[in-house]
């Protein structure tokens, strides 16, 4: 513990966040508040950015028919999806994937165009540029769980095809389709493991010391 250290109820407050988040698909409707959803945006806009390039974009989709042409991409990614999987195939076509017709709110976040110019931190790793976007949508999905809103990523869609079809420009690309809006419950566990399609692993068992593969 150091002096910079947030009371004890504010760090727990920040741990129960991450330990309930949870990737939500079962959504009840109604409405975000416009302040509410600036404040959630701000959060993920407050990530950490590799040479600070904010590469994230975020596109409210705020027209019905066009939130509807979206899920259709989707629908058409899953049932690829379940052909690749084969043995598999009928036991994901039950899972619940979405909640685009049913949540309050849709965003697709996207990487930005033009991101070969950013070169600190990128030389080597240029994927970096996703690992920022990835911490805004982390940001975002934390601070909906605090505000006791679910959301949900889906990333079962063919990404030239969601772009073409919001007019992103060449070099964009869309990462992340986020349903966000009230729900009844939370998921007591993530919805994979209750489903039974896997089990998450112990930290124990992805930990290593020194070398890959020795466990402390």
């Amino acid at each position: 513990m150091t002096d910079n250290a947030f009371p004890k109820a504010e760090r727990d407050a920040i741990y129960r966040a991450i330990a309930e988040r949870r990737d939500m698909r079962h959504f009840i409707g109604g409405t975000v508040e416009p302040q509410l959803l600036r404040r959630l945006l701000e959060a993920a806009h407050q990530a950490p950015s590799v040479g600070l390039m904010q590469p994230w974009r975020f596109i409210r989709i705020s027209d019905r028919a066009l939130r509807a042409d979206i899920q259709q991409l989707v629908e058409q990614e899953r049932i690829r999806t379940a052909e690749a999987l084969g043995e598999r195939s009928d036991e994901f076509m039950k899972l619940k994937v979405e909640g685009i017709n049913d949540c309050a709110e849709v965003l697709v976040a996207a990487l930005m165009d033009d991101r070969e110019r950013h070169i600190f931190g990128r030389r080597t790793l240029p994927e970096m540029d996703l690992a920022s976007l990835s911490c805004a949508i982390q940001n975002l999905w934390l601070a909906s769980r605090a505000e006791g809103l679910g959301m949900g990523w889906v990333s079962l869609f063919e990404p030239q095809a969601l772009a073409d079809l919001l007019g992103l420009p060449a070099g964009a690309k869309p990462l992340a389709i986020l349903c966000l809006g009230p729900v009844e419950e939370f998921y007591p566990a993530p919805m994979l493991a209750l489903e039974g399609w896997a089990q998450p692993r112990s930290l124990n068992e992805l930990l290593y010391e020194n070398r890959w593969g020795v466990n402390p």
